[in-house]
Parts: C-alpha cells; sequence; structure tokens
C-alpha cells in the first residue's frame, strides 16, 4: 500500500460522511428572515406612465401615437402601466 492511499485509509476511518454533514450543518448559522426590497431610483427604469406621455409630447409625438409608444414602452418593462 502507499503512502497516499494509507493515508486516505487512516483519514477516511477518523471523518465519517455523516459525522461531516452533521458538522456542516450545525456550522452553519442561522439567518434571520428579513424581506429583502429593491428600491428602484426614479432615474431608472420602470418610468410613470404620465412622465412617458409629456416626454412623447416634448419630442413632438401626436397624441394617439404618444399613447401608441408609451403602451409599446409598457410591454417592455421600460414603462409602469397607467393607473385607471
Amino acid at each position: 500500500m502507499s503512502v497516499v492511499s494509507a493515508a486516505v485509509v487512516v483519514i477516511g476511518g477518523a471523518l465519517s460522511l455523516p459525522a461531516v454533514a452533521q458538522a456542516r450543518t450545525a456550522a452553519a448559522p442561522a439567518l434571520p428572515a428579513v424581506p429583502v426590497v429593491h428600491a428602484v431610483p426614479a432615474d431608472q427604469p420602470p418610468f410613470p406612465y404620465a412622465d412617458c406621455i409629456s416626454a412623447a409630447k416634448k419630442k413632438g409625438e401626436t397624441a394617439s401615437y404618444a399613447k401608441w409608444h408609451c403602451d409599446e414602452l409598457v410591454k417592455k418593462g421600460w414603462v409602469k402601466p397607467p393607473k385607471r
């Protein structure tokens, strides 16, 4: 038997797998149950629908085209849907 395989046998006998598994679960700290809230800055999507309409009108779009344009951006997730 080689030195490496003899060492594996000795270490393997000293550390059984169930003991290693119990040691890992016992050492794992319990994390507190805190809800994660992701705040989106105002300068990142999704933007408010009213802001989209006003920006489209400033660009010279007609009212109907601005509504269509903003509705398409709602589908893509760039603009929040309007509150109706």
